[in-house]
């Protein structure tokens, strides 16, 4: 987890000994490393310094080998015109010279690299998407151990384009809530409410579903031979498989002989290839090599629905959160805005006191006895939401006279790039920033409307 791998960081770091590792945590090749060697299409390519120093070169590499494919390629065409025109060709110095062609031809399509953009059509989703409400699990003694509260009156709706990174210890009931969520396991009391257009892609820990004595391509194509992109495109199973790095003959081979990195990945590709409009990942990131990890991170961003994920690489909450679900112990679940750093740093300013404060606030509401997912208890606003209830829609005229005074000085600067710079980035975070509140607001709306009802 990773108060573990922040330890071992802070250990390697003052260790003074030669240090050779293995990992895709790239984070920690960042803070720990001083050279990368990356293996790539069979040959090692070594960089002086750590991965952020390594992007750099790297790009630099790719650069380089992208002008002398230009060059080669403007050579090639020259010389299929030399082929096309049928000269004769049995003389020895122009059998060189076909000779050269076809190696040219062979070097230009075996360095082919295929950048996809993976951006699939999915099902469409309603308003009402995932509310949990006053959500309790807790499990049983078990050899001797007390019971265990992994989740105590936790209440949030799941909007549109949500994406929440979970983080916590190990053992402290993330994938328990993953689970609950997908109805693949029972909760001792509250309600987990799903609308009625959702369809979850779950990414669980265990891909055991895979069967071993099925080639890959048919393991794909029974999720769908073609895919729609999101243009409207149709992507044939083979395609797909290549931009998750599957060569032609991986395609052909059996699941069984994969590795298991390898496997993750086609599992991996069968969720995402799915007609789903939720996804939920249970630890994304653990076996999956970092070139993969990106193609994922790709997909997330150009996803219409919202992602929960698991995790403990914190790049890849870096890179794709807005919202951190920590497990605080106890079965306190708290809400940060943000992605990874943003919540280390408000978990830093607060002091234990205030932590204190938080929990004793936040302090879970009197139990009622009886299944609730027979005897619903009435439904009813916690004493956040009532609160934001009462402001949300000024709330929502502030941001709107914000923008509005952003259009004004955008037209008053048009000849202003650093300020007109300056205001479109302003003006895209309140537009961010208004997009979640009328989200929120349309819930909160609906939410009042069944209160209603009930009176």
């Amino acid at each position: 987890d990773n108060d573990a791998i922040e330890f071992l960081e802070q250990h390697l770091k003052a260790k003074n000994c030669a240090l050779l590792m293995v990992t895709h945590d790239r984070y920690f090749l960042d803070r720990v490393t001083n050279r990368i060697v990356e293996l790539n299409n069979a040959k090692l390519y070594s960089y002086e310094g750590n991965y952020e120093k390594f992007l750099e070169l790297k790009t630099q590499r790719e650069d380089d080998e992208r002008r002398m494919q230009e060059k080669a390629h403007a050579l090639y065409k020259q010389e299929l015109a030399w082929m096309r025109k049928g000269v004769e060709a049995r003389r020895t110095k122009q059998k060189a010279r076909i000779e050269r062609f076809y190696e040219l031809e062979d070097s230009l399509t075996s360095t082919q690299d295929d950048k996809m953009e993976i951006s699939l059509q999915h099902s469409r989703l309603g308003k009402k998407i995932i509310e949990i409400d006053r959500l309790k699990k807790t499990f049983d003694k078990q050899n001797g151990t007390d019971a265990k509260v992994c989740i105590n009156d936790f209440t949030y709706a799941v909007v549109r384009d949500d994406r929440i990174g979970i983080v916590g210890n190990n053992g402290m009931g993330k994938s328990t809530l993953l689970n609950i969520i997908a109805g693949k396991m029972p909760y001792d009391s509250g309600s987990v409410v799903l609308g009625d257009t959702v369809r979850i892609g779950y990414y669980t820990q265990d891909n055991a579903d895979l069967p071993e004595n099925m080639r890959v391509i048919d393991y794909v194509r029974d999720k769908g031979e073609y895919i729609k992109a999101g243009d409207g495109t149709l992507i044939s199973a083979a395609r797909m498989l290549e931009r998750f790095l599957f060569s032609g003959a991986q395609q052909h081979s059996m699941i069984g002989q994969l590795s298991g990195g390898e496997k993750r990945r086609l599992y991996l590709l069968g969720v995402l290839m799915a007609d789903v409009n939720v996804l939920l990942l249970d630890e994304p990131t653990n076996d999956l090599d970092i070139q993969t990890l990106q193609i994922l991170e790709d997909f997330i961003d150009h996803f219409t629905g919202p992602v929960i994920a698991v995790s403990h690489d914190r790049y890849f909450l870096d890179r794709i959160a807005h919202r951190i679900f920590a497990f605080e112990g106890d079965g306190r679940v708290t809400i940060y805005t943000g992605n990874y750093s943003d919540y280390t740093e408000k978990k830093q300013l607060l002091e234990p006191s205030e932590q204190q404060a938080e929990a004793q606030k936040e302090k879970p509401a009197k139990e009622k006895t009886g299944d609730t997912r027979i005897r619903r208890e009435k439904i009813k606003f916690t004493y956040q939401e009532a609160k934001e209830y009462e402001t949300i829609e000024d709330d929502i005229a502030v941001l709107e006279n914000k923008i509005a005074q952003c259009d004004t000085d955008m037209a008053a600067n048009s000849t202003n790039y650093g300020k007109l710079n300056e205001l479109t980035k302003i003006k895209d975070d309140l537009e961010a920033q208004l997009m979640d509140k009328m989200e929120r607001w349309e819930y909160l709306m609906a939410k009042a409307e069944e209160i209603e009802k009930q009176k």
